[in-house]
């Protein structure tokens, strides 16, 4: 991934270098709203840092944010914060972004589990109640032991799992 700089003034390629040294990144620089939004088309972006379209253009900074993607927005003075500070800045915000998606990862993970261990529930309830209605020798009563058993290892598995990753 890469960052993306929008901004006019003169040192932003400098700014970008020390970026992209510090965080060991590739830093594109549009100087404009066509420039940033021709960018976005092009690839993707980890971070999209403003300088100061937001409070000059707020049309073109909402077409450059809503064309973004899954990068971070960012608005940030250049002049007032200087390269350290954007660097710190632009760290904190990956670093946010990287625990936000490795909580949305577990979240999902968890959801799925959940979702799962419901339906083997369900599955292994059915047919234990469906074979304690039906004749033990039938070949359906046979089908329903099959169904029972493979739902009770699948609920085995799923609780083993579960204990493991606790």
């Amino acid at each position: 991934m890469s960052i993306l700089l929008v901004s006019g003034i003169e040192g932003a390629r400098n700014c970008a270098d020390v970026i992209a040294r510090h965080l060991d990144m590739d830093v594109a620089v549009a100087e404009g709203r066509k420039a940033a939004l021709a960018l976005l088309r092009q690839r993707e972006f980890a971070t999209v840092v403003d300088e100061t379209l937001a409070d000059c253009d707020p049309a073109a900074a909402e077409a450059i944010w809503e064309r973004s993607g899954l990068a971070i927005p960012m608005q940030i003075n250049f002049a007032l914060s200087g390269a350290a500070r954007l660097v710190r800045e632009i760290r904190a915000a990956l670093h946010r972004r990287e625990r936000e998606q490795e909580l949305a990862r577990r979240a999902a993970a968890a959801a799925v589990e959940s979702e799962l261990k419901s339906t083997v529930a369900g599955l292994l309830l059915q047919s234990q109640l469906a074979l304690s209605t039906s004749d033990a020798a039938s070949p359906v009563a046979e089908r329903l032991r099959v169904v029972a058993n493979l739902a009770g290892d699948l609920r085995r598995q799923l609780n083993a799992t579960a204990v493991r990753s606790q």
